[in-house]
C-alpha cells in the first residue's frame, strides 16, 4: 500500500505493480532544474521528466540483471516513485575544497569539487548547516584554522563533511549529526575542533558533531576512527512506526517516506505478522530495519559492526519494548559463529554498503540454510553478482522490486527476496556419453572444500547420468570459465591425456593491472612440491580498460597459479588476486567496480576428440561480474570491441577454425604468436603452500 501521507499520482493504484502505468512525468511534478546540473555529478537525470525518469532506472536493473544467465526469469517491478523529489535528502557526504567549495565531484571523473549552494535534493535542516559550514572553511583558509580545506600538496584538515538529519516523533523539523573528516596527522586539538564546533551549532540547527580521522589511503570517505567533540552522542529519529537512535556517520536511507516504504515492504515480503518470525538482519546500522519488523511481531538478531550503532539499536529497541537483540560483530565473524553453532532463523534481511556483500559472508550466508533471504541493495551492479552466487548456493528469485530511494538521481534501490530450492544443476557448455564440459562460477570450488557450502563437482553430479562425475582439469576458486569432466572414473586417464596433450589448448580472458607489452611470452620455472618445473604462458593484450590491460592467455603448461604467478612476475598482477596481486589496485577495484574475486575466465578449451578425431572448440561467455567491471571502467565501448574480435565467448562447441584471413567465428581467439617474444624475470620465490589435491591450473 502506499504510505498514507503521499498524494497519489496520476493513474497510480495501491499496488507497487503499477509503477508508472498512466505517470506523466510532466503533468505529475513540475520539470526540476538546477543551476549546478551541467556540472556537478550529484543529479544526472535532474532535467528530464520524471516518469523517464523511473524509466530509466528500471532499465539500470533490468541492464545489471541481464548480465547473468541465472536471473533471466527473474522480473523487474516498475519503479515506485518517491514524494516528493525535492528538498528530500536526510545524509548526504560533501567533499570540502579550496575556496570554500563544499559540494560534489564534477562530472567527467577526475577530483575537480563543484560547489552546490541551494541543492535541490538536500532538506532545508542540511541545507542550513552546508551553508554555515562553508561560511566556516572560508574563514578558516584564509587563517589556516582548523577547518581549512585539505591540500595534498599543501595545509588544511578538512576533506569532507558527513551530515545526517534527525527528527522527533510529530516533528518536520530537523536537527543536524555532522561529522568533520580530516586528514590524521594534520587535525588541529580536540580543545580548538571544540571551539569551531560550537561556532558550527549556534549558525545552523546542529544536535552534535564529531571528527572523524582519515588515512588519505581508502577510497572511502569515511576513516576508521569517530570521536564526539560536540553535543550529543547520538540522537533520537523517528522512522515509520518506530524511533531508532542516530549514530555519526551510521547508514540511514536518504528519503523518509521511501524508507518506510522498503519497511513495509520487507514486512509483506517476509510475512511477518501472519506467523512468528525469527529474523537476523545483517548490516543493521542503527537498527531502523530490525525495529520497524519487531514493531510488526518479529524477533530480530541484528548484526552491525560499528559498536556504538549496535548499542543504540539495541537500547532503542529496549526503551519501546520490542524483540531485538544487537551485537556488535563484522558479518562473516556473526555468520562463521551461527553456522558452527547451528542457530536457526526464519529469514534474512541484508542491507550492504553500496560494495555489497563479500565472498565470504555470501558463501557462509549459504552454509546457514536460510529458508529466505531479503536482500536490500542500492547498487543493481553488486545486487546482480550477488544474486548470481547466491543461485549458486541454492536460492531462486524471482521479483526484483525498485524504488526511488534517492530522486533526481540515476541512483536505484531495489529490494530482492529469495527463497531456498536447493542446488542447481551445472551449466552445461558441452556434453557426449564420456565427457561434459560446464562453465564454473566465480567463488566456486572444483571439487568440495571444507569452508564452502557446495562445490562444481557437487551440482555436475546433479545432471542426468553424472552421479560418478570426476574433474579432468581444475580452476581455481576465484576463476570461473569451462572445467572439463568425465561421468565415469574409469574415463579419467583417457581424458587427462587428452587434456595435456600438445594440441590441446586452455585459453583465458585476464585483467592484468598496468598496461602491459602488446604480446609476449613469459618463460618461467615454478616451484610445485619443493621442485622446480619448466612453465612458459604465452599473451597478448587485447585492449586497455582505464589504465589496466584486458589480456588473452594461453599458458603452455598447467602448473599451479601459472598465470597468476607468471603475470605478476613481470610487474603486472591480475586484478582481484588476493595473493600476488597489488593490495591498493585490489582494493580501488572492490570498492569502485565490484571486482570481488581475480580477474581471470577460462573463456576457451580446444582437444581433439579420441573418439571422432574430430577437433573441438568449446566457449564459454565472459561472466556477467566481469562484464560489469569493463562497463563501469570504460563504458560498453571496451565490451564491444571485444566482442567484435571474438574474445569473449559465446558458448557452446564448434569445428576447428579456418585457415588464417577467413571469417569466422572459429577463429576468434586469434591465437597468440607461438613464436612471441619471451620475458625471463627474475627468480621469485614462490608461496606454494596449496595441498596438493587442490591443485589448480591458474
Amino acid at each position: 500500500m502506499l504510505p498514507p501521507s503521499r498524494p497519489r499520482l496520476p493513474g497510480e493504484t495501491d499496488s507497487l505493480l503499477s509503477g508508472l502505468s498512466g505517470l506523466d512525468g510532466e503533468r505529475a511534478y513540475e520539470r526540476v532544474t538546477c543551476e549546478h546540473a551541467d556540472r556537478c555529478g550529484g543529479c544526472p537525470i535532474i532535467g528530464l521528466p520524471y516518469g523517464e525518469q523511473l524509466a530509466l532506472k528500471r532499465g539500470r536493473v533490468v541492464q545489471s540483471a541481464s548480465r547473468y544467465a541465472a536471473l533471466e526469469l527473474a522480473y523487474t517491478e516498475p519503479v515506485a516513485p518517491a514524494e516528493p523529489i525535492v528538498s528530500y535528502r536526510t545524509r548526504a557526504k560533501l567533499i570540502v575544497a579550496h575556496g570554500g567549495r563544499v559540494g560534489l565531484y564534477a562530472k567527467g571523473g577526475g577530483h575537480q569539487v563543484v560547489d552546490i549552494p541551494n541543492c535541490r535534493v538536500l532538506s532545508p535542516a542540511l541545507t542550513a548547516v552546508a551553508t554555515a559550514v562553508r561560511t566556516l572553511v572560508v574563514e578558516d583558509e584564509a587563517t589556516g584554522g582548523p577547518l581549512a580545506p585539505f591540500d595534498p600538496a599543501g595545509q588544511g584538515a578538512l576533506r569532507a563533511v558527513d551530515l545526517r538529519e534527525v527528527r522527533d516523533a510529530g516533528s518536520d523539523v530537523g536537527r543536524v549529526l555532522v561529522t568533520l573528516v580530516l586528514q590524521r596527522g594534520r587535525a588541529a586539538s580536540e580543545e580548538v575542533l571544540q571551539a569551531r564546533a560550537k561556532d558550527l551549532t549556534a549558525m545552523a540547527p546542529v544536535a552534535g558533531v564529531a571528527a572523524n580521522f582519515h588515512d588519505g589511503e581508502s577510497p572511502q570517505i569515511l576513516g576508521n576512527e569517530t570521536v564526539v567533540i560536540h553535543g550529543v552522542a547520538a540522537a533520537s529519529d523517528h522512522l515509520g512506526r518506530s524511533t531508532h537512535q542516530a549514530t555519526y556517520g551510521s547508514f540511514v536511507q536518504a528519503h523518509r517516506g521511501q524508507a518506510e516504504r522498503v519497511h513495509g515492504a520487507l514486512v509483506e515480503l517476509l510475512g511477518i505478522g501472519t506467523r512468528t518470525v525469527k529474523v537476523v538482519d545483517l548490516y543493521g546500522g542503527s537498527g531502523a530495519i530490525a525495529l520497524s519488523l519487531a514493531h510488526a511481531g518479529a524477533e530480530v538478531h541484528l548484526v552491525e559492526s560499528f559498536a556504538p550503532a549496535a548499542a543504540h539499536a539495541e537500547q532503542a529497541a529496549k526503551a519501546q519494548g520490542l524483540q531485538v537483540r544487537a551485537e556488535a560483530s563484522d558479518v562473516a565473524s556473526a555468520l562463521r559463529r551461527f553456522v558452527d553453532g547451528r542457530i536457526a532463523f526464519d529469514a534474512a534481511v541484508v542491507n550492504p554498503p553500496r560494495r555489497g556483500m563479500s565472498p565470504l559472508a555470501r558463501e557462509l550466508l549459504g552454509r546457514l540454510e536460510v529458508p529466505t533471504l531479503a536482500y536490500v541493495s542500492c547498487d543493481p551492479d553488486t545486487l546482480a553478482r550477488d544474486l548470481d552466487h547466491f543461485v549458486r548456493l541454492g536460492w531462486s528469485v524471482s521479483t526484483l522490486r525498485p524504488l526511488d530511494m534517492i530522486p533526481l538521481t540515476d541512483e536505484v534501490e531495489t529490494i530482492a527476496v529469495l527463497r531456498r530450492v536447493g542446488l542447481p544443476g551445472a551449466k552445461i557448455a558441452y556434453e557426449d556419453d564420456e565427457l561434459v564440459i560446464v562453465d564454473k562460477g566465480p567463488h566456486e570450488p572444483t571439487t568440495p572444500q571444507g569452508e564452502y557450502a557446495s562445490s562444481l563437482l557437487a551440482r555436475v553430479r546433479r545432471l542426468p547420468g553424472s552421479s560418478e562425475a570426476v574433474p579432468v582439469h581444475r580452476l581455481d576458486v576465484g576463476t570461473s570459465g569451462l572445467v572439463m569432466f568425465v561421468r565415469r572414473p574409469d574415463a579419467l586417464a583417457r581424458w587427462q591425456a587428452v587434456s595435456n596433450a600438445e594440441t590441446s589448448r586452455r585459453v583465458y580472458v585476464a585483467g592484468a593491472r598496468g598496461v602491459t607489452p602488446s604480446k609476449g611470452a613469459i618463460a618461467r620455472d615454478l616451484r610445485e612440491d619443493g621442485k622446480l618445473f619448466p612453465a612458459r604462458t604465452r599473451y597478448r593484450r587485447l585492449a586497455v580498460a582505464s589504465g589496466h590491460s584486458v589480456l588473452r592467455v594461453v599458458p603452455e603448461q598447467g602448473r599451479m597459479h601459472q598465470i597468476r604467478r607468471h603475470l605478476a612476475a613481470i610487474g603486472h598482477p591480475v586484478l582481484g588476486d588476493e595473493r600476488y596481486g597489488h593490495p591498493p589496485t585490489n582494493r580501488y577495484f572492490e570498492e569502485k567496480n565490484a571486482l570481488d574475486r581475480t580477474f581471470l575466465h577460462c573463456v576457451r578449451l580446444e582437444f581433439e576428440h579420441p573418439s571422432s578425431g574430430q577437433r573441438m572448440i568449446v566457449e564459454a561467455p565472459m561472466p556477467g561480474d566481469l562484464r560489469a567491471v569493463l562497463e563501469r571502467t570504460s563504458g560498453p565501448g571496451t565490451l564491444r570491441f571485444l566482442d567484435h574480435k571474438n574474445a569473449l565467448g559465446h558458448g557452446g562447441s564448434s569445428l576447428p577454425p579456418p585457415p588464417d584471413g577467413q571469417s569466422d567465428r572459429g577463429s576468434a581467439i586469434d591465437i597468440v604468436d607461438s613464436g612471441a617474444p619471451s620475458l625471463r624475470p627474475d627468480e621469485l620465490v614462490a608461496d606454494d603452500d596449496d595441498v596438493g589435491s587442490r591443485r589448480s591450473e591458474v
